[in-house]
């Protein structure tokens, strides 16, 4: 334990600044517009059917598929898989365990686990199990909210991510 804690701070040394990658307007813009779109589609589907279906990961998973659509954590399986992953670890803890202050931190915790062991790691699912969590909520937030707005996002940048010729979405399904 010692020896860990004495190599902390050899391991912080890293290099103040790296070389950055060049700035795009097009790619900004094209970020923007897709952004705010996902968000408004999700907001018009919750006016026309009545379901609150925008929930605060949402808002950081859009940064993701518009801003990082090459990343490995945008890819159809660890968007969706981590949502409906979070959300369910969120169900179910909940349901046995209520919505205590240790079970807000486990949740997330144990979202992140899972999404490592099964290879969907997508960092807004740690903000929906909290949510969840924190909302009290019931199976039916695994449908409603969780999987029909990551079906919204998802389809979104399906089409914005491949409408322009500066991208492609998705870079594998699996």
């Amino acid at each position: 334990m010692k020896k860990r804690i004495s190599e902390i701070p050899r391991k912080l040394k890293a290099p103040l600044r790296i070389k950055s990658y060049p700035l795009s307007w097009k790619y900004a813009i094209w970020s923007l517009i897709s952004g705010t779109i996902s968000i408004l589609a999700i907001l018009w589907v919750t006016q026309i059917t009545g379901y609150p279906l925008l929930i605060g990961s949402f808002g950081a998973t859009a940064v993701l598929l518009f801003g990082a659509p090459d990343s490995p954590l945008t890819q159809p399986r660890n968007l969706i898989g981590g949502h409906l992953i979070s959300a369910l670890v969120a169900i179910l803890l909940v349901q046995f365990f209520g919505n205590g202050f240790f079970i807000i931190g486990i949740s997330v915790g144990l979202s992140i686990f899972l999404m490592y062991m099964t290879r969907t790691l997508h960092p807004p699912g740690g903000a929906t199990a909290l949510i969840g969590v924190m909302g009290n909520c019931t199976p039916m937030f695994l449908l409603i909210p969780v999987f029909t707005g990551v079906l919204i996002l998802f389809v979104i940048a399906l089409f914005t991510n491949n409408f322009v010729n500066h991208r492609q979405y998705p870079k594998h399904w699996l």
